[in-house]
């Protein structure tokens, strides 16, 4: 039974790659086998990937009341809109939340890739991602090695700020979900800053109020020391999924370090992936499906 699922599992892999996403990824798992470093840089691309999808019909099945009252398109559009009031802002948000934080919390691709990065030898690496689903940690990557620069979906700060601390939200997350009617939250359980009392935020890096805690401190000196050890090595700079959206905190460090590092390569897991012509003879570059590239990967890295 199990030789099938895997023969099955195996076959729908193979079909979803084409010829040069399956000789790319061959040249992905070499240049990571001999890599003294892997930096993995990882965009919103991997997590929906794995399956938080943030638009189609996921988005659809988590919010069919909120699209209906009020037209909204997708989970990420969603955070900006204007909600009538902070009731209802907090109904839309706990849900966001418990549905890309709390619920669902193993994602079997998360545990591929840190299956393979585990399995290469005399490699070091570290994780750095503009992702705030905490995907990485919840599927059993050592927090030591990883650098959520745009903050947590877990974690509040006060709005003004008035300090730069944070603190879980969790038990609070739960209660919103369970007891909010009417697309609303009861006026109690509206989150507030303990210290100045003002309203609570995200600890999400959407504007000039986002607290950098210890923790996020502590995670970007471990990323920069990281980054300065293995300055001259044979390093891979592999980006995974990353868009558009903030290309100075991943694409053109990794495309910069790259240029830089005459031993250093660049590969890019991403459905249209690009490569700067400055550095195209020391790239790899692997389009199409992510969840299939990595699949694949992971079934090079066993052989």
């Amino acid at each position: 039974m199990s030789s099938t699922r895997s023969t099955n599992r195996s076959t729908a892999v193979s079909s979803a790659l084409t010829a040069e996403s399956s000789e790319a990824i061959r040249h992905l798992a070499d240049a990571a086998s001999r890599a003294d470093a892997v930096v993995l840089g990882a965009g919103s691309g991997l997590s929906a990937a794995a399956g938080l999808s943030y638009s189609g019909p996921r988005f659809a099945r988590l919010f069919p009341d909120f699209i209906e009252e009020f037209g909204l398109s997708d989970m990420y559009s969603s955070g900006f809109y204007p909600f009538p009031t902070p009731e209802h802002r907090w109904a839309y948000w706990s849900r966001h939340i418990m549905a890309n934080r709390y619920d669902n919390p193993i994602l079997p691709l998360y545990q591929d890739l840190r299956a393979i990065l585990n399995g290469l030898v005399d490699t070091d690496y570290f994780v750095i991602t503009t992702n705030v689903d905490h995907a990485f940690a919840r599927n059993g990557f050592d927090e030591s090695l990883l650098f959520a620069t745009q903050g947590d979906y877990g974690l509040w700060q006060c709005s003004v700020p008035c300090h730069a601390g944070t603190w879980s939200n969790e038990s609070a997350v739960h209660k919103m979900v369970a007891h909010q009617q009417d697309l609303r939250i009861p006026s109690s359980s509206l989150p507030t800053c303990p210290r100045c009392g003002e309203p609570a935020a995200m600890n999400l890096r959407v504007d000039s109020t986002f607290v950098e805690d210890d923790r996020w401190h502590t995670a970007a000196e471990r990323y920069h020391r990281f980054l300065s050890e293995h300055e001259s090595d044979r390093v891979l700079y592999l980006e995974i999924g990353v868009g558009w959206n903030t290309p100075s905190l991943i694409k053109f460090p990794f495309w910069q370090r790259t240029y830089a590092n005459s031993s250093a390569t660049f590969a890019t897991l991403n459905q249209e992936p690009e490569v700067p012509q400055q550095i195209e003879q020391r790239s790899i570059a692997v389009p199409g499906d992510i969840a299939a590239s990595i699949e694949a990967w992971k079934a090079l890295a066993q052989s």
